[in-house]
Order: structure tokens, then sequence, then C-alpha cells
């Protein structure tokens, strides 16, 4: 379902504007509504939404401002203003909005917004998977997977080179364009960035839990969980813990 939000300060137009677009669009989900430019824009950052239509005149920002800085904070988002006021409309254009309501707005004029909206948001629909599409056939074609993962990496430690079984490696963590590789023997530096690591590495074994980090789950000892939904780890051979990151927790569900 689509998401929106509405930014109005005055309660009666507020409440008219959601009702005439739940006749005009009803598969347009109203995530949040916001009474004044700041909640507006916090409401646009946390939800991210398809569409939010702006009242111009609003304590503290503007509707202007909120959608300035909306570009930065939800790219993605189309905006429409609703206003009193139609000195505004240039300057709205401008600002890359989708369309210009004048108060009242009547259902006529919300119908030709929708269908403007609803074809905005196809045409992005369209670049985007065209664009994944392209992606996956240039990953394919020009970054083909490694046959077999690695078995040995060589590695420095302070002046001279390690050889290292990979299975003895315990979690490796990015440091700039380099990895840190770790051991139950100490710490090693490999010359290259995690992320070309991950994809030569066997799956079934190593598994990333955080941007940053990357660990062999037969070293992990336990997982613990906070009430946030992130977790740590606790590993055999060494005393670090690991931050887990919320999306990866599904790896440990079962434990």
């Amino acid at each position: 379902m689509l998401k929106c939000i509405v930014a109005e300060d005055e309660a009666l137009l507020s409440t008219a504007l959601r009702r005439e677009l739940a006749v005009a669009w009803p598969e347009l989900a109203i995530v949040e509504v916001a009474e004044d430019g700041g909640a507006a824009l916090e409401a646009i950052a946390n939800h991210r939404p398809d569409v939010a239509f702006l009242d111009i005149r609003m304590p503290g920002l503007t509707g202007m401002e909120v959608a300035a800085a909306a570009a930065d904070a939800s790219p993605s988002t189309l905006v429409v203003f609703v206003t009193a006021y139609d000195q505004y409309a240039v300057d709205a254009f401008e600002r890359g909005a989708v369309d210009y309501l004048l108060k009242p707005v009547t259902a006529e004029r919300l119908a030709h917004t929708v269908a403007r909206l609803r074809g905005r948001l196809a045409e992005a629909g369209r670049h985007a998977e065209r664009a994944s599409r392209m992606a996956r056939d240039l990953l394919e074609r020009f970054d083909p997977q490694p046959d077999e993962p690695l078995t040995w990496i060589t590695a420095s430690a302070g002046r001279g080179t390690r050889l290292i079984l990979v299975d003895d490696v315990i979690y490796f963590r990015a440091d700039n364009k380099y990895t840190v590789v770790a051991t139950g023997e100490g710490d090693a530096l490999l010359s290259r960035p995690i992320r070309d690591l991950l994809r030569q590495l066997d799956p079934r074994t190593f598994r990333q839990i955080h941007r940053s980090t990357i660990v062999n789950l037969r070293h992990v000892a336990s997982v613990e969980r906070d009430d946030s939904g992130k977790g740590c780890l606790r590993l055999r051979g060494r005393p670090d813990t690991l931050a887990v990151s919320q999306p990866c927790m599904a790896i440990f569900r079962a434990m």
C-alpha cells in the first residue's frame, strides 16, 4: 500500500482533505498527520512516504522549507502543496511539486491531482525495474561468483606475513580500505576491502552481521538480544563481543 503524509495546521481542513483522499485514492494510506512544519519534516524522514500533501503556511517551517529539506530526507517522496494563496504557485513548481491545490480543495480538482501522482509513481516504478534488471544482467556478465570459496589467506602481522587457514578466522572487520582478520592467535591485516572478501567466503560458514563485520558461525558461543531487536555475539576463542544489526538478527533466530 502506498504511504502518504498530510501536513495541515487547521483541523477542519485537514479532516476534509483526508476524507476526500479516501474517496479519490482508497489504496493510499495516510500514515501520519502533522500540524506544523517541523513535525511534517520528521514524519517524512521517518516514513519516507510516496506522497506528501503540504500546507504552505504552517507554524515553524513553511511547506516550501519542508519540501526543500525533504529532498534530502526522502528524495522519492512526491510533493503536492495545498494553500489558500495562489501567489506561491510558481515557487511551488520550482521546488519540484507535482501539483498545487487551492483551498477549499474540490473533489474534481483532487481527482486530477491523484491521476498525476499515479502517473508519476508508475513511471518511477518502470524506471526502477529497468535499472534493477540492467544491474542484474551486468552482475551476471562481468562479476561472476568464484567456483570455490577461499581456503587460505595471507595477511600482514607486524613486519611479517601470516598464512591463515580461513576456518581458523573468527571474524573479519572492515578498517577503511583494509580488513582486520581476527583469529585465536591475534589479529592480522588484509589489504582488500571487506565487501570484496564476502563474495569469496563460504556462505554456509561466514555471515555478515553488520555492514563492517563478517563472523565465522563456528566460533559463535552465544547471542544476546536487546529490546530494540539488535544483538550481541559472544565468541569462542576471543574475549571480543560483536554487534549484530537488527536486520541480521534473523540469522540467529534458531539459536
